[in-house]
């Protein structure tokens, strides 16, 4: 299994809309990739949120974020925040 983990960085200047990642950004990713998905939101350390998308496989992933719906979910980065992700692929054993 794999698990891709966006991690948005705290800081002083950055913006987060938690309403609008929950209720709209990660249901579009999720839809447009088949996955299920777990949110975190920060309370203290050097994130002020996450998400964790989990896939079967490498080859569901990379198939996932080849389509065409892959490039709403990166657009739509803009409505909730200002900062710019982090993203770590692993593979959970």
């Amino acid at each position: 299994m794999i698990r891709v983990s966006v991690l948005y960085p705290a800081g002083d200047d950055v913006t987060f809309d938690h309403d609008y990642y929950r209720n709209s950004h990660v249901p579009l990713a999720t839809e447009a990739w088949n996955v299920t998905a777990e949110i975190d939101k920060g309370i203290n350390g050097p994130y002020v949120a996450g998400v964790h998308f989990f896939f079967e496989s490498l080859e569901q992933m990379q198939s996932a974020m080849a389509t065409e719906k892959t490039g709403a979910v990166m657009a739509d980065v803009a409505n909730y925040t200002n900062a710019t992700p982090v993203m770590q692929i692993s593979e959970i054993v």
